[in-house]
């Protein structure tokens, strides 16, 4: 039997954060950037869950927990205001989005 350590995990959460910085800097589409930020949200949930089988506690576990449900409540909000501004404005992308600056 093959046992994954804990810096497997902690590489695989690095990347993943890193791609979802990557999108956020680089991308104007809002929904991408959105997506990104959601991208890193989970790489942190996988480097806690990782931190907390090492050391054998469910404090990890119990941060993620509350994490996920809040990334739910976020979604729909997010969604909802993105969609929002999508009628308004028709488009998504950040340069023509200027509703705060009037």
């Amino acid at each position: 039997m093959i046992t994954v350590g804990l810096h497997a995990y902690l590489l695989v959460a690095a990347a993943l954060f890193a791609i979802g910085l990557l999108g956020v800097l680089l991308r104007r589409n809002t929904l991408i950037i959105y997506m990104s930020l959601e991208l890193m949200l989970n790489a942190v949930n996988v480097a806690l869950v990782a931190f907390s089988r090492y050391n054998q506690t469910m404090d990890g576990n119990i941060f993620v927990f509350f994490i996920i449900t809040v990334a739910a409540a976020e979604v729909a909000v997010g969604l909802a205001i993105i969609v929002a501004l999508y009628r308004r404005r028709q488009t998504v992308m950040v340069e023509q989005l200027n509703a705060l600056r009037s």
